[in-house]
């Protein structure tokens, strides 16, 4: 089983008419996790992907680990189709459905790896309840729904105070991650770093994902 760790690029910053080989060129770089970011227009404003985007993905599921985060309201009956597409981790918001432990017990049950989210204004307080249950917790450090925003202040406290609820458990961070927000976010207890607009956005995405990846040592 591929390890969750490292840099994540995500491919909502991707261009999708050149979506495999951009997946290539950061695979190439040392990139082990590829995130697919999934909105329904609900849960956040935009429409973005669905299951055959992570069916598209299957060709590299030998090199890296796809990792789905749902942003989408009541995810639990999506669950199955995401799966079937083959997603290895998929992570789902506290905020989006009021069954998170039957959602987590869904996606465990079926094979994969599941984690919580949370937004930037929901208490770190409530992943206690399920921190025997999940894979990883995703800390949000931006507002869900656009990339390109800008990292928020104060967000590492809540990472140093995840990884002391959850122990153990890998923290994953996403939203205005770069070379340069990384490091620190690292220091305080995170060990996956989203990144989206920082590494596809960039001139050279494979060095883009060798300078964060170098930041986080």
């Amino acid at each position: 089983m591929t390890a969750l760790a490292g840099v994540a690029p995500s491919i909502l910053s991707a261009d999708f008419a050149r979506l495999g080989a951009q997946v290539q060129e950061v695979l190439d770089a040392g990139a082990t996790v590829i995130h697919v970011d999934v909105m329904d227009g609900h849960f956040v404003p935009p429409i973005t992907m669905g299951p055959l985007v992570v069916d598209a993905l299957r060709g590299f599921s030998d090199r890296a680990v796809i990792d789905v985060h749902l942003m989408i309201e009541r995810p639990e009956r999506h669950v199955a189709d995401f799966v079937k597409a083959g997603a290895d981790v998929i992570t789902v918001h506290l905020e989006a459905t009021p069954h998170v432990h039957y959602t987590v017990k869904t996606v465990k049950e079926a094979g994969c790896r599941a984690g919580v989210a949370l937004n930037p204004g929901t208490p770190v307080d409530v992943l206690g309840p399920v921190a025997g249950d999940i894979d990883v917790a995703l800390v949000m450090t931006v507002n869900p729904g656009w990339g390109g925003q800008s990292f928020i202040d104060g967000s590492h406290e809540r990472i140093r105070r995840a990884a002391q609820i959850v122990r153990n458990v890998p923290i994953e961070v996403d939203g205005g991650i770069d070379a340069r927000t990384a490091a620190p976010c690292a220091r305080a207890g995170a060990s996956i770093f989203v990144a989206g607009s920082a590494v596809f956005g960039a001139p050279d995405p494979a060095a883009a994902v060798r300078e964060i990846a170098a930041a986080i040592g």
